[in-house]
């Protein structure tokens, strides 16, 4: 089972790589942000856009306070339709997701929840664990994804290696180290 530590890092690891993929993707021009590039999702906005309804979707699930996205997989590729306004909406959502992670505890993990998924029509009950571990990997496979489409629109983006890139002791990860 995963822990809450593990749960903090992977918070902050997924702002940090959002922060980076919208860096490098700010330097493309719209048009080229929209541009069919052959990917699950088709473009880099309409994929950013997919992570941040599916973020939403998940912490409808697991959190107090969070509304649920409209419509179901075939729209979350047109949550916001500016760039700006998805960058803003993509910032507040890893300050919230951040907050929630600092506050989870073992046995919160340790739970089930049941809920119905749209997608498969039909009800469902895992432990809690498992779906944050889905929470946090859904969005590092579709980031991937888009890492690639700006390494093929000739941006670089920044370095994505976990152990390099975050303050582990200002997430309290390096105690006794």
């Amino acid at each position: 089972m995963i822990t809450p530590a593990w749960c903090r890092l992977m918070a902050a690891y997924s702002a940090e790589m959002n922060r980076r993929v919208f860096r490098a993707a700010s330097r493309l021009s719209d048009a080229e942000r929209r541009r069919d590039r052959g990917a699950f999702f088709g473009s880099i906005h309409a994929t950013l856009n997919h992570i941040l309804w599916g973020d939403r979707v998940w912490m409808h699930r697991l959190a107090e306070g969070w509304e649920r996205p409209r419509g179901g997989i075939p729209a979350s590729t047109t949550l916001h339709d500016t760039f700006d306004d998805l960058r803003a909406a993509r910032e507040e959502a890893d300050r919230r997701i951040e907050h929630w992670a600092a506050g989870l505890t073992e046995a919160w993990l340790a739970e089930d929840l049941v809920w119905f998924s749209g997608a498969t029509q039909r009800a469902w009950r895992r432990p809690k664990w498992i779906l944050v571990t889905h929470l946090f990997t859904h969005g590092t496979h579709h980031r991937g994804q888009v890492h690639a489409m700006l390494t093929a629109a000739g941006v670089t983006p920044e370095d994505t290696d976990l152990p390099f890139i975050l303050d582990l002791e200002a997430l309290g990860l390096m105690q006794g180290r």
